[in-house]
């Protein structure tokens, strides 16, 4: 039996440790901090018991000790347990207070180091906590000691004398203090002051200032502030990102939505996973194939579902697909197929079921004998447009149902934000992230935000369910919803 003390980092999911992400994944209890992303609860199993331990200023829901006793209970019962801590366990996380306990219950445990705001938080500002020529070291020190100390461990005229840069974490409530205690002890009050809240997040800002007018200017927790000459660089960069402030709704689901989510928050985004679906397999017998002239995917999904509950637990792989001609309705679909070694044979230039059928070719001896026949690989519930206008071009078809769609239930708090129209923008990637996201929230939110849509059919369920389109991608794919919904909110 382990208990984990894992370090999250300062915020940005992207910083947790490969060790950190591979003990999440297979953690039966995540007993998690209050500033730990979703993002990173999400790589914990769809089983796992998650347990907030979250303390803010002002509230805590469990206290130190309940913690401690807390992790030694879930410790003994011998199920994985993972201690998510942000930044990093022993840099004021209370994390050695922790592996006391364990280890005094005699439970092994593991420590596993994360990136401290410290040093994470000024990097996302732009400013190094040491540059040649201006500092050489730096300090890092707490703001917020034990308030049932009789006395103060931490020396601020001695580190006013000590020169390079000064961090100090957890000292918003106390920064007018702080800085006239270094005034005292020789920092002059010019000393260039960045603080940095919530660093390394999508809501992150940067309030620079000096020693003397640090009081004044608004410092609020959670805030890293940076005290010394490196504060007055700007090497900004996280902060410049051309969709940075902006929040986008991604209503895929969860399992198709990992790459337009890293590509939005690669551009700066703040993204709210709202998935209105979930993607559910279903039970998938693929007939002789030898009897098809064609084979159809019309999604991804498609595909996955088809070679993994079809083929391959029938014990055949791609070379059942020898003879068939392959045909994909989109770049995205093809990619898909390649993994499995499948070259297409044919994608139409717009990615909708309507320019598959346009360029798709008349059959090759059209009235002379039977049918020629074609193997439509799709949702189970779906649009009529392939299976009808391949019937009258003279094709037999026969639909396979390789996937289905459903409801999901996302974050409450994430729906109520969405329902009052507190986000710049929602994207859609098919109908049934319209139909499904609406009826989740019982109306169009109010105000609208941006609704960016992935092509025609999407945007028409939207303009039947009420919804304005402000946009719509011309490539009718993922990366022509990002380049249509980059060029709107830059304008907004």
């Amino acid at each position: 039996m382990t208990v984990y003390l894992v370090g999250a980092g300062p915020g940005d999911p992207g910083l947790l440790t490969v060790r950190g992400a591979e003990l999440l994944r297979r953690a039966e209890v995540v007993v998690y901090d209050r500033l730990a992303s979703p993002a990173l609860l999400a790589l914990a199993p769809a089983g796992a018991e998650l347990i907030t331990a979250g303390k803010a200023p002002g509230q805590v829901d469990l206290t130190q000790e309940e913690i401690n006793a807390l992790l030694v209970e879930q410790g003994a019962t011998g199920r994985t347990v993972v201690r998510l801590k942000g930044g990093d366990p022993f840099v004021f996380g209370r994390g050695g207070e922790e592996a006391e306990a364990l280890a005094a219950a005699g439970i092994r445990f593991e420590v596993v180091p994360g990136i401290t705001s410290s040093i994470g938080a000024p990097a996302y500002a732009g400013i190094p906590v040491t540059h040649r020529g201006v500092s050489t070291h730096f300090t890092v020190v707490t703001g917020h000691e034990d308030p049932t100390k009789d006395r103060t461990d931490v020396d601020w005229a001695a580190l006013a004398k000590t020169g390079g840069t000064l961090v100090v974490l957890m000292g918003a409530g106390r920064v007018g203090d702080i800085a006239k205690r270094l005034i005292d002890g020789g920092r002059p009050a010019t000393t260039p002051v960045a603080a940095v809240r919530n660093g390394t997040r999508s809501n992150q800002y940067t309030i620079r200032t000096t020693l003397g007018a640090v009081a004044d200017a608004g410092i609020k927790a959670p805030s890293a502030i940076v005290i010394g000459e490196v504060a007055a660089l700007d090497l900004t960069w996280f902060e410049s990102r051309p969709l940075f402030g902006k929040s986008v709704v991604v209503t895929r689901a969860r399992e198709q939505a990992s790459a337009l989510r890293a590509r939005l928050e690669e551009l700066g985004a703040e993204v709210l996973e709202l998935p209105s679906i979930v993607i559910e397999a279903v039970d998938v017998t693929v007939p002789d194939l030898t009897a098809y002239e064609w084979l159809v995917f019309t999604s991804p999904n498609g595909v996955q579902s088809f070679f993994e509950r079809g083929l391959t637990p029938s014990g055949r792989d791609s070379r059942a697909l020898a003879g068939l001609r392959i045909a994909a309705i989109g770049p995205g679909t093809a990619r898909e197929l390649a993994t499995h070694g499948i070259t297409v044979d044919l994608v139409p230039e717009r990615f909708v079921a309507e320019a598959l059928l346009e360029a798709f070719p008349a059959p090759s001896a059209p009235g002379a004998g039977p049918r020629p026949r074609v193997l439509l690989a799709r949702a189970e519930q779906a649009r009529d447009v392939l299976p009808e206008g391949l019937g009258e071009r003279g094709y037999s078809v026969d639909v396979l149902p390789v996937y289905r769609t459903v409801t999901a239930t996302p974050d409450p708090k994430a729906v109520e934000r969405v329902r009052a129209g507190k986000v710049d923008a929602l994207t859609f990637t098919s109908s049934s992230t319209v139909t499904n996201l609406l009826d989740l929230l019982g109306a169009v939110p109010d105000p609208q935000p941006l609704v960016v849509s992935i092509g025609p059919v999407t945007s028409a369920t939207a303009v039947e369910r009420g919804l304005r389109v402000d946009a719509e991608a011309e490539q009718h794919t993922i990366e022509g919803l990002i380049t249509v919904l980059l060029e709107r909110l830059r304008r907004s």
